[in-house]
């Protein structure tokens, strides 16, 4: 004899990854690889940017900010998803806001007249950064399926007119 039977509700993996250990790993290496590209750039790197030529330095200008606009967003879907995860933001917010944020825009660029001339510190900075990025887009494309179960749960009414129209979408064509 078996119970009552109860809606599935699914697993919220947003809030159990932002409560891991390995979304505190990811976390911390995104914001640490931040501040270590700040100082890189305000330091180190300007002393590399000196000795480059003119084909350099425009290559360095624009890998550097790739560099930078890549960290940003990867920064700022962090902390969307921890926001999100410990309940300052709610799923519904989180959409309103996620808009601003590009994670395929951000990828490598096309190669650079000078880009040969790129100091090592830069070129470890972008490829660990691209790494990163690849890391945060498959963690995004997890939520981003959560958040369309959680949606479908919420209304199990919606697939099933959804099934309907397309039968008489099929009918009519």
């Amino acid at each position: 004899m078996s119970g009552p039977q109860t809606a599935t509700i699914p697993v919220d993996f947003l809030a159990r990854f932002t409560a891991s250990e390995q979304f505190e790993k990811v976390f911390k290496e995104g914001m640490g690889l931040v501040e270590e590209t700040a100082n890189y750039l305000d330091g180190e790197g300007r002393k590399d940017a000196r000795l480059l030529d003119r084909h350099g330095a425009v290559a360095y200008a624009t890998e550097s900010m790739r560099l930078t606009t890549r960290l940003m967003q990867l920064a700022s879907w962090l902390l969307l998803q921890r926001a999100i995860g410990s309940g300052e933001m709610s799923h519904e917010d989180a959409g309103k806001e996620k808009h601003r944020i590009s994670l395929t825009d951000i990828g490598r660029g096309n190669p650079l007249q000078g880009g040969e001339q790129l100091p090592a510190g830069l070129i470890d900075l972008v490829e660990r950064s691209l790494r990163l990025h690849g890391r945060v887009l498959k963690l995004d494309v997890m939520v981003n399926m959560q958040a369309k179960a959680i949606q479908q749960q919420a209304n199990p009414v919606d697939h099933h007119l959804d099934r309907i129209a397309s039968v008489f979408n099929a009918a009519r064509g």
